[in-house]
């Protein structure tokens, strides 16, 4: 799909507060509240725009620890592969996950309440899998920044 300028205002905008109506979102791009409608919904037809989401407060809703893991698979078989990105998914402490190239297989973005919760969490999901050879646990001390925005050029 190809975006225009007044496509990519309207993503800078939406990214940073979903909230906006079509009237503010259009007063940013220059267009009308009904043009700016019909351009939102071709974005999320397109999945340009995957989600409308909000995001919050680990801490809030007490999850105050995060952890980044790295992972490492026994094999670099597809099935192995397939089976742990299907794990991945069936899994609501890990928020994120990453496969990537490097010393390790995967990277997941891991919330939990304490770390006894995260200890349970490693021995259920990690030492009782079979597919993982190994892990790397790093916790995170301050979320200096936390955001899903991609950086889009107008």
């Amino acid at each position: 799909m190809e975006l225009d300028r007044i496509d990519r205002k309207i993503l800078n905008a939406v990214q940073r507060n979903n909230r906006l109506t079509t009237e503010e979102l259009g007063g940013l791009a220059g267009i009308s509240p009904t043009a700016c409608q019909r351009r939102l919904k071709r974005l999320r037809e397109a999945r340009v725009i995957e989600a409308d989401v909000s995001v919050v407060s680990p801490e809030a809703v007490g999850r105050p620890m995060l952890m980044l893991v790295s992972i490492d698979l026994e094999r670099d078989r597809s099935d192995i592969i397939d089976r742990f990105k299907q794990a991945i998914r069936r899994t609501p402490e890990i928020m994120s996950a990453y496969a990537v190239t490097g010393d390790a297989d995967f990277v997941l973005v891991i919330s939990v309440r304490d770390l006894v919760e995260y200890d349970v969490f490693t021995r259920r999901f990690f030492y009782e899998n079979s597919d993982v050879r190994g892990f790397n646990t790093m916790v995170v001390m301050d979320r200096t920044k936390a955001s899903l925005a991609v950086p889009i050029d107008i």
